[in-house]
Order: C-alpha cells, then sequence, then structure tokens
C-alpha cells in the first residue's frame, strides 16, 4: 500500500458511494485506473466491505451503549453465540485489560436494554456506559 493508496481509503470511508470518476479527479487519476486500485485493494482483503451508517435516534433505537463484559465460568462460546443472535448488539471486541469483551448496542427503550441485561447475567456480570452524544 502507498500514500494513494491510504488516500483512496480515507476518501472512501468518508463516502463510499463516490462514483470511480469523481474520486479520480480528487487523487488526479482516470476512473479506471482508481477502480482497478480498489478491486486491487478488495482483492487483497484491505477493503472487506461497503457500509451504510444509520441515524439510531430517526430508527428508533435512541440508546447507544458499551458494555464492558467479565465472563463468569470461561463460557466464551455460548457467551459468543448469544450476542450473535441480538440484533441490538452491533459489535463485539475481545479486549485486554478491564473485562473480556466490549460490546456496542442500540436499543429503543430502558426496558429493551435491562432486559439485555438481565440475560447476559447468565454469562457475565458487566459495566454499563450510556452515550450522550456521538461527537464523530
Amino acid at each position: 500500500m502507498d500514500e494513494l493508496d491510504h488516500n483512496i481509503l480515507k476518501i472512501l470511508t468518508e463516502n463510499a458511494k463516490i462514483s470511480w470518476k469523481e474520486l479520480g479527479e480528487i487523487v488526479h487519476m482516470t476512473g479506471q485506473a482508481v477502480g482497478n486500485r480498489i478491486r486491487r485493494l478488495e482483492d487483497e482483503g484491505v477493503i472487506t466491505g461497503y457500509r451504510i451508517t444509520v441515524d439510531n435516534n430517526k430508527t428508533g433505537y435512541p440508546l447507544t451503549c458499551f458494555i464492558t463484559s467479565f465472563l463468569k465460568n470461561h463460557q466464551h462460546n455460548s457467551f459468543i453465540k448469544m450476542i450473535k443472535e441480538k440484533d441490538e448488539i452491533v459489535e463485539l471486541h475481545r479486549t485486554s485489560g478491564e473485562g473480556c469483551y466490549i460490546l456496542k448496542g442500540h436499543f429503543r427503550t430502558h426496558q429493551d436494554l435491562n432486559k439485555f441485561l438481565e440475560e447476559l447475567l447468565i454469562f457475565a456480570n458487566y459495566k454499563l456506559a450510556l452515550s450522550i452524544d456521538k461527537i464523530i
């Protein structure tokens, strides 16, 4: 990867819908040349997919939380299986330091969050942080 690849990735991260022609104009290349670089980055596994970002307040999931979990009895496989079944959980990271995993979730209500936390207690103790505002 060279500086141009990094620049292309930065632009795609900000706007994955940009056309190759527009992107080429920004990085002073033809659209076809940019397309070739993007396909190479995909083939090499640097670009692993494209996604949209959603305003969770507008979709009815205004509560964003970060949950640090402390597993009981090393039930990693059962814990991961349960988390993967929960649509509200959008990220799961195995961590070092404090806790075993950090989860990011979006919930409709405090009651929905509480129901999830009660289910989580089967596998782990937890520490909860609610997001007040997303900055970037």
